[in-house]
């Protein structure tokens, strides 16, 4: 820890709390596999941990980020200024670049098999990119994830080149249009990679929602999804 990033968080405890004792601060950078912050108070310590790719932040960088940290601890409300700062530094093209290289060279991703009980994705992904898009999308890793999760219904991890989709669906009483348009949704984001306009992280731009709309059995996937 800097001297410097030590009065950074210090200063910022006083403009949320000015009456209130400043605790002993023990803030480290880590080596996570992501843009990771995190603050807890323990035994009256704050400790803060920092992704090592925000060592070489602008202080008012780091300002936003103890803000940030600080209004959340202790459920303030945050300004929009740190917070517009903060998410145009992390959704810069040079943070962006930096996040996706460490995610691929320190991050593991735990890749199962693609052959599922009732469902092959590859089979899926081929039937659907034949349906959609000419057979000419490039197929990715495909893989159930490990347990039946009901909130992550299916993702594409753009660091590993892999769409994973909950074992959930993996079972007898799935609709195979159900399974189709999990892929298409994420096989979009593969046709439609994330944008940054205005310091904001774009997933679902304009073209990606209009190529959605084209699946035909769109309301009674969604449907099914929700009755989960």
């Amino acid at each position: 820890m800097t001297p410097e990033l030590n009065e950074i968080f210090h200063q910022e405890y006083r403009e949320l709390r000015p009456r209130a004792p400043v605790p002993a601060l023990d803030i480290r950078f880590r080596r996570f596999t992501s843009l990771n912050t995190t603050i807890r108070l323990r035994e009256g310590e704050l400790h803060v941990r920092l992704s090592d790719l925000l060592e070489n932040a602008p202080e008012a960088v780091l300002r936003a980020i103890a803000h940030i940290l600080l209004a959340k601890l202790y459920r303030r409300p945050i300004a929009a200024s740190h917070a517009d700062r903060y998410r145009r530094y992390v959704s810069s093209d040079m943070m962006t670049r930096q996040a996706e290289h460490i995610r691929q060279t320190r991050g593991r991703k735990r890749i199962g098999s693609a052959q599922g009980h009732i469902y092959d994705l590859e089979e899926v992904f081929e039937a659907v990119n034949r349906r959609f898009f000419h057979g000419l999308l490039g197929r990715p890793t495909l893989t159930w994830s490990t347990q039946a999760a009901r909130r992550m219904l299916g993702h594409y991890d753009a660091a590993h080149n892999t769409i994973v989709v909950s074992r959930i669906f993996d079972r007898p009483g799935t609709p195979r249009y159900a399974i189709e348009y999990l892929l298409y949704h994420e096989m979009l984001h593969l046709r439609h990679p994330v944008k940054v306009r205005g310091g904001r992280r774009c997933v679902h731009s304009r073209e990606f929602q209009a190529e959605e709309r084209l699946f035909p059995e769109l309301e009674l996937a969604k449907a099914y999804l929700k009755r989960l």
